[in-house]
């Protein structure tokens, strides 16, 4: 009995409880979305193992519609994004709200690089220019954003270089 109240002090104190796989915590995450975002691979893997919807959506006041794919690549988790890609997570979900952010520019506000890259290099909607409508990319947070459209330009110019110096290999 004394082991039960002391388990209980603990989860009144503010401690995050799920009863299963798909309850939600007190910021409308899933198991699922915290062990996406703490980059545990092995627990991403039985999660969706289990039947755990690899786009669950949380519903909380700071996180409407966000999905694990979402705080992977915040955190910059390429493991586990790769994962989740691999098993039907939409690289391009967006969240609810003014913004409706992507992944990317979850990755891009965190200015991870790598998992800028990563998403971009497996089709993730990045409109030719930055100032697309469609794309909403809110700058002033996202200034990894910049980065990205830096890379993919530096990308294209690599691109076509290598296929001019090998045109003129074949002459």
């Amino acid at each position: 009995m004394p082991q039960e109240l002391s388990s209980l002090r603990r989860n009144l104190s503010g401690r995050r409880l799920y009863r299963s796989a798909v309850d939600m915590d007190d910021r409308g995450w899933t198991s699922l979305h915290v062990v996406a975002r703490k980059g545990d691979l092995k627990k991403v893997k039985k999660l969706l193992d289990e039947g755990v919807d690899v786009n669950v959506l949380a519903w909380g006041p700071k996180s409407q519609g966000v999905t694990p794919l979402h705080l992977a690549a915040q955190g910059g988790h390429l493991k586990v994004m790769d994962e989740l890609l691999d098993r039907g997570a939409n690289i391009d979900a967006r969240t609810k709200g003014a913004c409706g952010w992507t992944p990317l520019h979850n990755a891009a506000k965190e200015r991870n690089k790598d998992a800028i890259k990563y998403l971009v290099g497996n089709g993730a909607f990045l409109p030719d220019d930055i100032n697309d409508s469609r794309f909403n990319p809110p700058l002033h947070y996202c200034p990894g954003l910049e980065w990205a459209y830096d890379e993919m330009k530096r990308l294209q110019e690599e691109s076509s270089s290598a296929g001019e110096s090998s045109s003129y290999s074949s002459e």
